[in-house]
């Protein structure tokens, strides 16, 4: 009777396993479906542009989806403010830092450049929500190199980043072990499809806690710098973004919280021909371009453009 019994009990057991295997295939395929039109439409795009580019697309309500490289390595730049960020509230969730303490700047963090936490005198004080915010908002590098360290470091980051299924996103910068990797890639190194699949990891509630993942997420709509992707996307729309760039790349990700339907993408590029920092480098153009393209493609009906001279803005 045991053996019948237990052998009944593998049988169900085997069951359920077969049956949540089939479920998630099956969510899997409805999650992500290609769209060849739109495809079409960004290779099109990308076509004249005179270095590397990496796409990922994924309209979130249908599945619709393109990837052109998506799972090519790029550097991050700046967006790899997310994952210290990610890593960040894991702490804050864990009590092991108050979100809401205060933190006393030095002298010692000051990284060269526009930053505002860089501007502070030795020894104020300033909320740790707020060093948060400025990493985020106004992508500053002092306080982007403090959230850094004070989540535990490159090898903490990557070590979250790895027990969430993100294989090829990393920390490089002050990183023990990935001087090579820093060579290649610079601060931080990841695929189209990863980094955009971060943002959903927030957007869905599922990183770290929903009530973190909310906070992340208001975070990542009040961003200062709109001259690329945003500026495409009508401003009465929310949507959460990061934006990186250095000599040879430039990248954002965005996710769309559009009327039909929320969707995210992400274009990164590398080896890129045009090095400088004006308005219509190509790379700039190219993340302007690909997200007016998605925004008709997805939102048919809308009417909006952008009005005659937001370039000057």
């Amino acid at each position: 009777m045991k053996s019948i019994i237990r052998s009944l009990l593998i049988a169900i057991l085997l069951m359920i396993g077969w049956n949540n295997f089939v479920f998630a295939q099956a969510s899997h395929a409805t999650r992500e479906r290609a769209d060849k039109k739109l495809e079409a439409k960004l290779q099109a795009a990308l076509k004249d542009f005179r270095g590397d580019a990496g796409v990922y697309v994924r309209h979130l309500p249908s599945g619709r989806s393109v990837t052109i490289r998506a799972d090519e390595l790029f550097p991050t730049a700046s967006m790899i403010k997310v994952p210290i960020m990610l890593a960040l509230f894991e702490k804050f969730n864990a009590g092991e830092l108050d979100y809401h303490s205060d933190l006393v700047y030095r002298d010692s963090l000051l990284y060269e450049g526009e930053d505002i936490l860089g501007s502070f005198k030795n020894g104020e004080k300033i909320a740790f929500s707020k060093v948060v915010m400025l990493m985020i908002t106004t992508s500053d590098n002092t306080a982007s190199l403090w959230c850094q360290s004070l989540a535990g470091k490159g090898a903490t980051i990557n070590e979250w980043l790895a027990a969430h299924g993100f294989a090829q996103t990393r920390v490089n910068s002050r990183t023990e072990g990935r001087e090579e990797a820093r060579k290649e890639f610079g601060w931080g190194q990841t695929t189209p499809r990863e980094m955009a699949e971060l943002l959903v990891l927030i957007r869905e509630r599922r990183a770290v806690r929903p009530a973190a993942s909310d906070e992340m997420y208001r975070a990542l709509t009040r961003i200062y710098w709109n001259d690329e992707a945003l500026s495409q996307i009508p401003p009465h729309v929310q949507a959460a973004s990061k934006q990186g760039a250095v000599n040879r790349s430039r990248s954002e990700v965005v996710l769309v919280n559009a009327p039909s339907g929320d969707y995210v993408f992400c274009v990164i590029t590398k080896n890129q021909q045009d090095e400088s920092w004006e308005y219509n480098n190509e790379g700039y153009a190219l993340i302007r371009k690909v997200s007016r393209l998605l925004w008709q493609h997805f939102e048919p009906k809308s009417q909006w453009a952008p009005a005659e001279g937001f370039e000057k803005w």
